[in-house]
Order: structure tokens, then sequence, then C-alpha cells
């Protein structure tokens, strides 16, 4: 019964996109504005699958999509991206790349259009890190009312957390780390900058692989 349900909700979807347009850019842009997740596609030797998830996107960023869309008359890409980036606040070009099943995350740029340019997408890193996220003072602009949280966090202050837990604990793997300054940021970004620390001799390490553990390096006293 769930599973006629679920193929019931994919086939209403998909007569949906049939009247609003084809190709993978017109469903993507169908289903973000339906308040729905953008579908997973499978493909086989030979035939593609589509599946279109029930979850539901919040409806802050809808709302928040369609005022960015209303203010700078966004392209049918520009509208997918910034509802992807608005919905996991911060995406990498890789991210974006996967989850939009392009062959290269230099496609990932033609994606993000002119959002750089009108200052709706500020961006930080380079090549497959580059790192998108909506820009602040449009998100006071526009109203946004979703939940901060600490998965945009800038990576000076994301060094300053480390260094607090490490000061704290002494000694710690990653995982644990992760675990105490916040798990909804990225586990990848905690370790760049972990490695970042390392380099600048701020903390040191012992062991290698899932052994490693990191230490806070005590100042010398003056």
């Amino acid at each position: 019964m769930a599973r006629n349900r679920h193929l019931s909700q994919v086939f209403r979807d998909l007569k949906l996109m049939e009247r609003e347009g084809s190709g993978y850019d017109t469903m993507y842009d169908v289903l973000l504005s339906n308040r729905k997740q953008i579908p997973e596609v499978i493909e086989g030797d030979d035939r593609v699958a589509v599946i279109v998830r029930k979850r539901i996107v919040k409806t802050e960023i809808v709302d928040f999509v369609a005022k960015a869309d209303e203010t700078f008359q966004l392209a049918q890409r520009e509208r997918v991206a910034l509802g992807l980036i608005a919905q996991h606040e911060s995406l990498t070009a890789a991210e974006l790349a996967r989850i939009l099943n392009l062959k290269d995350v230099v496609d990932a740029r033609h994606w993000i259009g002119r959002l750089l340019d009108w200052e709706v997408v500020e961006s930080r890193g380079k090549t497959r890190g580059t790192e998108y996220y909506i820009a602040p003072d449009l998100l006071r602009k526009l109203e946004f009312k979703g939940v901060t949280t600490l998965k945009g966090i800038e990576q000076h202050r994301l060094q300053e957390l480390i260094l607090k837990d490490l000061e704290i604990y002494k000694t710690s793997d990653l995982d644990g780390i992760h675990r105490r300054i916040g798990k909804e940021i990225p586990r990848r970004k905690v370790l760049y900058e972990i490695q970042k620390l390392l380099a600048g001799e701020k903390i040191e390490k012992e062991g290698y692989g899932r052994w490693t553990r990191y230490i806070y390096k005590q100042k010398p006293l003056e």
C-alpha cells in the first residue's frame, strides 16, 4: 500500500513537470518550488529511474527563494542552485555537482550563474573546495526566517572553536572535536581547519589514521 502511494505521488509530480516543460533543470525547479526534495536519479545500462521523495522542503526556504527570484529575476538554474544552497546552508562545488548529477565541478559554476555577481551568494575557497553560501546581507534584507546554525561558520571562528575545545580537553580525536563543537558543521570542514592549525604549529598530533589524536600546544611562559 505504501509503495502504491509513493508511485502515485511520483506520477502526479511527473505529470506536473510535463505541463511545465522538460529536462532535469525543469524537474528540479518544479519540485523545489512545490516544496519537494530534488529527485534521486539512478542510471542503469538501458534506463534512467527518477525517484521523488515525499519529504517537504521547509516553507521558509521556498519563500526566501521566491523573494529572491522576484527581486533579481533569476534564471531557472539560478533558482535551483539558490534553493539547494539555502537547504544545506552551504555547499562546496563538488557537493553541488554531485547533487545535480553533473560530470564536472566546473559545470556547477554555470548553475551559480549571476548569483555571485549580484551578491546573492558568496563563496570562499578554490576549485572543488569552493564553498557557496547565502550572502548574510541578503538574508537580512529578505527577512529569512530560517534557524541559524554553525554550518556556515567562518574559517577563523571555526579555528577558534577547535583551539578552545583542545584547550579544555588537552587531547582528542577528530570525532570528539566534531561532536563537541557542533555536528552540523561538515566533518570535512573541521578536518580542513585542523590541518591548517597543524601547519601553523598551533596544535600538535600523535598517531596515524583512525588512532590520530590532536593535542593542544601550550603557549610558552613569558
